[in-house]
Protein backbone atom coordinates (compact mmCIF):
# COMPACT_ATOMS: atom_id res chain seq x y z
CA UNK A 1 0.00 0.00 0.00
CA UNK A 2 1.60 3.78 0.71
CA UNK A 3 3.85 4.15 3.43
CA UNK A 4 3.68 7.11 5.94
CA UNK A 5 5.97 9.12 4.50
CA UNK A 6 3.56 9.19 1.08
CA UNK A 7 0.32 9.60 2.94
CA UNK A 8 2.05 12.69 4.51
CA UNK A 9 2.99 14.03 1.36
CA UNK A 10 -0.32 13.55 -0.58
CA UNK A 11 -1.82 15.25 2.50
CA UNK A 12 0.56 18.14 2.32
CA UNK A 13 -0.19 18.57 -1.70
CA UNK A 14 -4.23 18.79 -0.70
CA UNK A 15 -3.57 21.39 2.26
CA UNK A 16 -1.05 23.17 -0.38
CA UNK A 17 -3.98 23.17 -2.65
CA UNK A 18 -6.29 24.08 -0.33
CA UNK A 19 -4.98 26.97 1.26
CA UNK A 20 -4.08 27.70 -2.49
CA UNK A 21 -7.61 28.05 -3.74
CA UNK A 22 -7.87 29.93 -0.29
CA UNK A 23 -5.47 32.58 -1.64
CA UNK A 24 -6.83 32.51 -4.62
CA UNK A 25 -10.34 33.56 -4.00
CA UNK A 26 -9.56 35.72 -1.39
CA UNK A 27 -7.35 37.97 -4.16
CA UNK A 28 -9.84 38.11 -6.30
CA UNK A 29 -12.68 38.90 -3.85
CA UNK A 30 -10.32 41.80 -2.75
CA UNK A 31 -10.23 42.86 -6.10
CA UNK A 32 -13.53 43.75 -6.11
CA UNK A 33 -14.08 45.34 -3.35
CA UNK A 34 -14.73 49.30 -4.37
CA UNK A 35 -11.69 50.81 -2.10
CA UNK A 36 -9.69 48.70 -3.97
CA UNK A 37 -11.44 49.64 -7.26
CA UNK A 38 -11.18 53.39 -6.45
CA UNK A 39 -7.41 53.30 -5.02
CA UNK A 40 -5.85 54.82 -7.99
CA UNK A 41 -6.06 57.85 -8.47
CA UNK A 42 -7.99 58.07 -12.11
CA UNK A 43 -10.78 55.82 -10.83
CA UNK A 44 -11.69 58.76 -8.64
CA UNK A 45 -12.90 60.63 -11.16
CA UNK A 46 -15.43 57.92 -12.23
CA UNK A 47 -16.14 57.35 -8.72
CA UNK A 48 -17.43 60.87 -8.33
CA UNK A 49 -19.41 60.56 -10.92
CA UNK A 50 -20.53 56.77 -10.02
CA UNK A 51 -21.73 58.60 -6.17
CA UNK A 52 -24.13 60.85 -8.26
CA UNK A 53 -26.29 57.96 -9.56
CA UNK A 54 -29.13 56.10 -8.81
CA UNK A 55 -26.62 52.35 -8.85
CA UNK A 56 -24.55 54.52 -5.94
CA UNK A 57 -27.63 55.87 -3.78
CA UNK A 58 -31.48 55.12 -4.13
CA UNK A 59 -35.00 54.46 -2.23
CA UNK A 60 -34.04 50.34 -2.07
CA UNK A 61 -30.32 50.98 -0.40
CA UNK A 62 -29.25 48.79 -2.59
CA UNK A 63 -25.64 49.56 -4.42
CA UNK A 64 -23.85 47.97 -7.67
CA UNK A 65 -20.66 48.45 -6.93
CA UNK A 66 -17.68 48.79 -9.63
CA UNK A 67 -17.30 44.55 -10.06
CA UNK A 68 -21.02 44.42 -10.38
CA UNK A 69 -21.11 46.34 -13.17
CA UNK A 70 -17.33 45.62 -15.01
CA UNK A 71 -17.20 41.83 -13.75
CA UNK A 72 -18.77 38.61 -14.41
CA UNK A 73 -19.74 36.42 -12.40
CA UNK A 74 -18.86 33.32 -14.33
CA UNK A 75 -15.39 31.88 -13.84
CA UNK A 76 -14.03 32.32 -17.27
CA UNK A 77 -15.21 35.25 -18.28
CA UNK A 78 -14.41 36.59 -14.64
CA UNK A 79 -10.42 35.54 -15.34
CA UNK A 80 -10.40 37.27 -18.67
CA UNK A 81 -11.63 40.29 -17.16
CA UNK A 82 -9.36 40.28 -14.20
CA UNK A 83 -5.93 39.47 -16.51
CA UNK A 84 -7.60 42.01 -19.15
CA UNK A 85 -7.91 44.71 -16.14
CA UNK A 86 -3.75 44.60 -16.14
CA UNK A 87 -4.07 47.97 -18.88
CA UNK A 88 -6.00 50.05 -16.60
CA UNK A 89 -2.93 49.53 -13.46
CA UNK A 90 -0.60 49.86 -16.40
CA UNK A 91 -1.66 53.33 -17.37
CA UNK A 92 -2.00 54.71 -14.08
CA UNK A 93 1.80 53.65 -13.44
CA UNK A 94 2.75 54.94 -16.63
CA UNK A 95 0.75 58.05 -15.86
CA UNK A 96 -1.53 57.77 -18.94
CA UNK A 97 -4.39 59.01 -17.46
CA UNK A 98 -2.76 60.27 -14.07
CA UNK A 99 -4.65 63.69 -14.23
CA UNK A 100 -8.08 64.72 -15.22
CA UNK A 101 -7.08 66.25 -17.78
CA UNK A 102 -5.54 63.10 -19.52
CA UNK A 103 -8.48 61.03 -17.98
CA UNK A 104 -10.45 63.27 -20.15
CA UNK A 105 -8.53 63.29 -23.33
CA UNK A 106 -8.89 59.38 -22.82
CA UNK A 107 -12.15 58.93 -21.62
CA UNK A 108 -13.95 58.78 -25.39
CA UNK A 109 -11.64 55.61 -26.11
CA UNK A 110 -11.79 54.17 -22.49
CA UNK A 111 -15.77 54.43 -22.58
CA UNK A 112 -15.74 52.90 -25.98
CA UNK A 113 -14.05 49.53 -24.86
CA UNK A 114 -16.33 48.68 -21.95
CA UNK A 115 -19.81 49.88 -24.15
CA UNK A 116 -18.27 47.41 -26.71
CA UNK A 117 -17.66 44.63 -24.65
CA UNK A 118 -20.84 45.12 -22.71
CA UNK A 119 -22.51 44.96 -26.00
CA UNK A 120 -20.69 41.88 -27.10
CA UNK A 121 -21.95 40.09 -24.15
CA UNK A 122 -25.33 40.96 -24.28
CA UNK A 123 -24.74 43.39 -21.25
CA UNK A 124 -24.53 40.28 -19.29
CA UNK A 125 -22.93 42.47 -15.96
CA UNK A 126 -26.34 44.43 -16.61
CA UNK A 127 -28.89 41.19 -16.55
CA UNK A 128 -27.48 40.39 -13.19
CA UNK A 129 -30.08 42.11 -11.70
CA UNK A 130 -32.14 44.02 -14.49
CA UNK A 131 -33.79 41.53 -17.12
CA UNK A 132 -36.66 41.73 -19.49
CA UNK A 133 -38.97 39.14 -18.01
CA UNK A 134 -38.69 40.81 -14.46
CA UNK A 135 -39.57 44.47 -15.57
CA UNK A 136 -42.82 45.57 -14.05
CA UNK A 137 -43.37 47.82 -17.39
CA UNK A 138 -46.61 49.32 -15.59
CA UNK A 139 -43.99 50.86 -13.44
CA UNK A 140 -42.60 52.74 -15.85
CA UNK A 141 -42.88 56.14 -17.63
CA UNK A 142 -44.59 55.83 -21.51
CA UNK A 143 -41.41 55.95 -23.23
CA UNK A 144 -39.55 53.68 -20.96
CA UNK A 145 -42.23 50.85 -21.30
CA UNK A 146 -42.32 51.38 -25.36
CA UNK A 147 -38.83 50.91 -25.23
CA UNK A 148 -38.05 48.11 -22.51
CA UNK A 149 -41.26 46.54 -23.93
CA UNK A 150 -40.04 45.87 -27.89
CA UNK A 151 -36.47 46.28 -26.96
CA UNK A 152 -35.59 42.32 -26.97
CA UNK A 153 -37.65 41.96 -30.38
CA UNK A 154 -35.38 44.59 -32.11
CA UNK A 155 -32.06 42.65 -30.17
CA UNK A 156 -31.51 45.98 -28.33
CA UNK A 157 -29.46 45.45 -25.05
CA UNK A 158 -28.81 47.29 -22.03
CA UNK A 159 -25.63 49.52 -22.98
CA UNK A 160 -27.66 50.34 -26.62
CA UNK A 161 -29.43 52.80 -24.57
CA UNK A 162 -27.96 53.74 -20.92
CA UNK A 163 -24.44 54.40 -21.87
CA UNK A 164 -24.29 57.17 -19.53
CA UNK A 165 -26.24 55.52 -16.56
CA UNK A 166 -23.19 55.04 -13.95
CA UNK A 167 -20.17 57.43 -15.68
CA UNK A 168 -20.28 60.79 -17.61
CA UNK A 169 -20.77 60.16 -20.87
CA UNK A 170 -18.25 61.14 -22.94
CA UNK A 171 -18.46 63.26 -26.06
CA UNK A 172 -17.49 61.83 -29.24
CA UNK A 173 -14.42 63.06 -30.33
CA UNK A 174 -14.84 65.50 -33.92
CA UNK A 175 -13.82 63.24 -37.15
CA UNK A 176 -10.55 65.31 -38.85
Amino acid sequence: MFSKRSILFIGLIFFAGVLSTFAFNAGLGYTNEMEFCTSCHSMKINFEEYKETTHYKNASGVRATCSDCHVPREFFPKMKAKILAYKDVLHEILGTIDTPEKFEEHRWDMASRVWAKMKASDSRECRSCHTWDQMDLSEQDRIARKRHGSAPDKGKTCIDCHKGVAHEEPDEPDEE
